[in-house]
């Protein structure tokens, strides 16, 4: 509930911003959705107690849907604040060696307030290239790295995932009246899976960091 309310809030604000500069052709609100294609990455683990099980990357991405409002101030050289909810992830392989185990990829799924702030510029009247900082703030997760972590002894899966993390985004933008469409990949500077345990190795190669690649529809409303 708390979630619902911060959310709708925000987007008040947004719009309520909008109607106060409408009148600026510097300005722009909008709504906006696509998909995430995103990936967790780190180190391979052996586990402590049976170092013939592994827990390591896999190139799969999972697809996630990201959706929201976004501001635009300025026209050749632009800031753009976004406020979107946005579901990101990404897979684990647990294996023992010699086995194959497609049916034992680790499916691990977060649904994130993402914040992101771009700082861009304009080439001619279509293309937009822009970057700047992101902070999420992880709302839920779907919990399924918990049978994993807990075999090389981690404490529990809320000790598992930190609740906020950094980031950055960069990409291009392409206006056609008051549609847009938005490519942009994402790498966080904070690790989003950042483990607790006895053992400061096994900690060090449990750690991941998510990154994505992000295609968006919007329509500016103002």
């Amino acid at each position: 509930m708390k979630t619902k309310l911060f959310f709708l809030a925000s987007l008040f604000f947004l719009t309520a911003t909008s109607f106060s500069m409408a009148q600026s052709r510097n300005f722009k609100f909008g709504v906006k959705g696509g998909a995430n294609l995103s990936n967790l990455r780190g180190d391979d683990v052996f586990v402590t107690n049976d170092p013939s099980i592994r827990i390591g990357n896999t190139s799969t991405r999972l697809t996630g849907f990201v959706g929201g409002a976004f501001v635009r101030f300025g026209s050749t050289i632009f800031i753009q604040p976004e406020l979107l909810l946005s579901q990101k992830g990404g897979m684990f392989n647990v294996f023992r060696d010699g086995a194959t185990n497609e049916e034992n990829k680790v499916d691990v799924r977060f649904t994130n307030i993402d914040v992101p702030v771009l700082i861009g510029f304009r080439v001619g009247d279509v293309l937009r290239i822009n970057a700047g900082p992101i902070a999420s703030l992880r709302m839920s997760e779907n919990g399924g790295l918990r049978q994993a972590l807990n075999e090389i002894g981690a404490n529990s899966v809320q000790d598992n995932f930190n609740r906020a993390a950094l980031g950055y985004q960069a990409g291009v933008g392409f206006d056609i009246g008051n549609l847009s469409l938005d490519l942009r990949y994402e790498g966080n500077f904070t690790n989003i899976v950042d483990v607790n345990t006895d053992n400061s190795t096994l900690n060090s190669q449990l750690r991941r960091k998510g990154n994505l690649w992000q295609a968006t529809v919007s329509f500016a409303i103002f």
